[in-house]
């Protein structure tokens, strides 16, 4: 037997025996995670448990598919494929903006009835998953999706709510700039967003960005030191400003979102 067997030589000790072991597993599992990083988009990750998605792991986003072209824009650049499943309104063309390369990128837009199935599937061939669950799926289904995204050290990204998500992603606050009396152009759109992890205190990191702004990037707003609204987690947001220098844009290609505004 290796000194990695559990031997419960009585009952007395079995119980600390098994949790000697479940901290040990629960160490070991940690380990592994956190030395699987992935890169997501620089506006996004001082926000993020640890700065950055982890393989494995799940996360959910609240009613906003530009958040979520955002978290894929990094593992896409890093040339990770990405595969979408269950959004037959994704945007190709706002996501290809962001900077996720529609060349590894693998769409399934109606699923149907095979959701779990096409879901797991694309976790096998693929290193980040984005999809919505549709309608009701019994927690047994959403639990083994969960183990198959860990045991294929896949990322799952969940356009709802998800019980085992790493972190919620949300956006509380949303102004449009550049709009005149009644007509003119979208300028440029600033966003709060709100980043509650699963494990610590339970406050959420807040960071306002631009969503995008005059120039079509997607980066912190940059607030003067007093200025109302910072929320925690700004500052580590705005220290990540030298990211969106234009020589760092292709990287992370700009979204248009501008229209015409007829009043």
């Amino acid at each position: 037997m290796t000194d990695a067997a559990l031997d419960v030589s009585s009952p007395a000790s079995a119980g600390e025996d098994i949790r000697a072991l479940q901290s040990r597993i629960a160490q070991m599992q940690a380990t592994k995670l956190d030395t699987r990083a992935v890169r997501t988009h620089p506006a996004i990750a001082p926000l993020l448990p640890g700065g950055s998605l982890r393989a494995g792991a799940a996360y959910s986003v609240e009613s906003s598919t530009a958040l979520v072209m955002a978290l894929m824009a990094g593992p896409s650049a890093d040339g990770i494929w990405c595969g979408v499943v269950g959004l037959p309104d994704f945007g190709v063309e706002a996501a290809a903006r962001f900077g996720v390369d529609l060349e590894r990128l693998a769409l399934v837009p109606h699923p149907g009835d095979e959701w779990l199935t096409v879901t797991a599937a694309m976790a096998d061939v693929v290193g980040v998953v984005v999809t919505r669950v549709p309608g009701r799926v019994s927690d047994g289904a959403l639990a083994r999706l969960q183990a198959r995204i860990r045991q294929r050290e896949a990322t799952l990204i969940v356009l709802g709510d998800w019980p085992q998500s790493e972190a919620t992603l949300r956006i509380t606050e949303s102004t449009w700039t550049g709009i005149g009396a009644g007509h003119g152009y979208l300028a440029g759109r600033q966003a709060m967003v709100s980043v509650t992890a699963r494990t610590g205190n339970g406050r959420p990191r807040r960071g306002r960005l631009w969503l995008p702004d005059g120039d079509e990037l997607f980066r912190p707003v940059i607030e003067l030191p007093g200025m109302a609204g910072r929320g925690e987690g700004a500052a580590a947001v705005a220290a990540s400003a030298a990211a969106f220098a234009p020589a760092a844009a292709p990287a992370f290609a700009p979204m248009r979102l501008l229209r015409e505004v007829n009043g």
